[in-house]
């Protein structure tokens, strides 16, 4: 049986029957904890799978029939690659987020039993998918443990519906903007309370950094408000520290600056820039400086 006979054509789409005759005509199948462009890397782990093991990772190997329709766009690994009883590789795979697999036929397929799998590699020495599921694990932990708190420092009347929207529920950051016009008709307290609140991502980060698109939402609603109602709210009384911050955001995000929707009062300004040089997070300060600070 010739190679592209085995590990199906480009057109074929994957399936565990496929896997299953890949492996069948398999002397040894070597996995390797890297991706297939590093393979000779010094110290990754690897194993060698023979006898009745690769029935085993057959089994292991089972995917949704049909396939994802797509690729991952990572590189991908472990690689497992599959040899006949010459020493002759003839199929080649990769691992992608301990999820999914490819090589087999015309896209990506994701495996029935991914912890499974990572346990069994595991086993064997190969423990770096263990550890890259244990660490997604702690930041999905992180981001909902944000989440829940973004949508804490929401009004209380807004929460339910600030709720949604983190979730990226369709049309609740559209519902979010029409409750908070109803319940804060008062443009003045309106701004105030968006302004606190769209405070809170620079006091609040994560592992990985970055601010999730939903805690934008109320720099969103700032923006579609006048330019002089904004400059007069923050004016109708000393703003508190999370206001400040939230006008920090404001006026250093895209929507502000490029280009420059209008220059910031100059007393507002020095407030801005005594509260940021005082208690602002490094990147606050760095966006002060590029910015309204300059």
């Amino acid at each position: 049986m010739t190679g592209e006979a085995t590990t199906g054509s480009a057109d074929e789409a994957p399936s565990t029957a496929l896997v299953e005759r890949v492996l069948a005509e398999a002397a040894e199948v070597l996995i390797i904890e890297a991706s297939p462009y590093d393979l000779d890397r010094p110290g990754a782990a690897r194993t060698v799978v023979s006898g009745g093991g690769i029935a085993e990772l057959a089994r292991l190997l089972a995917v949704v029939d049909g396939g994802t329709g797509d690729h991952c766009r990572c590189i991908g690994w472990p690689t497992i690659v599959v040899l006949d009883a010459t020493g002759r590789e003839y199929a080649r795979w990769t691992l992608h987020h301990q999820t999914g697999i490819r090589g087999l036929g015309s896209c990506d397929a994701e495996l029935r039993d991914g912890p499974g799998l990572t346990d069994w590699l595991a086993e064997r020495g190969l423990t770096g998918s263990r550890e890259a599921q244990r660490m997604l694990a702690r930041l999905a932990a992180e981001d909902e443990e944000r989440r829940l708190q973004w949508v804490q420092a929401a009004p209380p009347v807004l929460a339910e519906v600030a709720d949604a929207a983190s979730r990226q529920e369709t049309g609740a950051e559209e519902r979010l903007a029409d409750l908070t016009a109803r319940e804060y008709p008062d443009p003045t307290e309106r701004i105030r309370m968006l302004l606190a609140w769209a405070g809170f991502p620079p006091r609040h980060t994560t592992t990985m950094g970055g601010t999730p698109w939903y805690e934008l939402a109320p720099e969103r609603m700032l923006l579609a408000e006048p330019t002089e109602s904004i400059f007069d709210a923050v004016a109708s009384a000393p703003p508190t520290p999370a206001q400040l911050d939230g006008a920090a955001e404001l006026f250093t995000c895209f929507g502000w600056t490029r280009p420059l929707r209008a220059e910031i009062p100059d007393p507002l300004r020095s407030t801005l820039v005594a509260h940021v040089t005082a208690t602002g997070t490094d990147p606050m300060k760095f966006r002060m400086r590029h910015g309204y600070g300059a």
